[in-house]
């Protein structure tokens, strides 16, 4: 037989149940990205069809859902991937090479030092038209996750 005290004491534990069923059903937030030095000689280079990539982070910081960073070796010739779009907000500072940059409908020559900031939602694109490799470090960051770019 179920009391009044029974059903009281049941009242009050819903919100706390209610609480853990809520924390079981959302993925684990990723810690905010705080201070950081990432040392060029820990970065590691991944190989891929156009040269090779060094991941840095994609993360959340204080002030932005996700940053994305990395440092791109783009062989002679080559292209990252087809001119896209996407909403995330981007600035990408050529270290070594010449790279053509697809900015505001127009294919631009880009040398070592030049950054080239890449608008949320604008077509953009990259190759690489030079003799050597070209190295270049992305930063990309969104205010919204869900629809940043995977």
């Amino acid at each position: 037989m179920i009391t009044r005290r029974d059903v009281f004491s049941g009242l009050a534990a819903m919100p706390f149940a209610a609480e853990a069923f809520a924390a079981q059903e959302q993925p684990e937030k990723q810690p905010l990205l705080g201070s950081t030095v990432f040392q060029w000689e820990a970065m590691k280079p991944v190989k891929n069809d156009h040269g090779e990539v060094r991941s840095l982070c994609k993360s959340p910081t204080a002030t932005v859902d996700q940053l994305e960073m990395h440092v791109t070796t783009l062989d002679p010739g080559q292209s990252p991937h087809p001119p896209h779009r996407h909403i995330n907000e981007e600035l990408i500072i050529l270290r070594e090479g010449q790279l053509e940059t697809l900015s505001d409908g127009k294919w631009v020559k880009v040398s070592p030092g030049s950054v080239i900031f890449n608008a949320s939602n604008s077509l953009h694109g990259l190759r690489n038209i030079g003799a050597i490799p070209a190295v270049y470090h992305v930063i990309n960051w969104s205010p919204n996750k869900k629809l940043a770019a995977g």
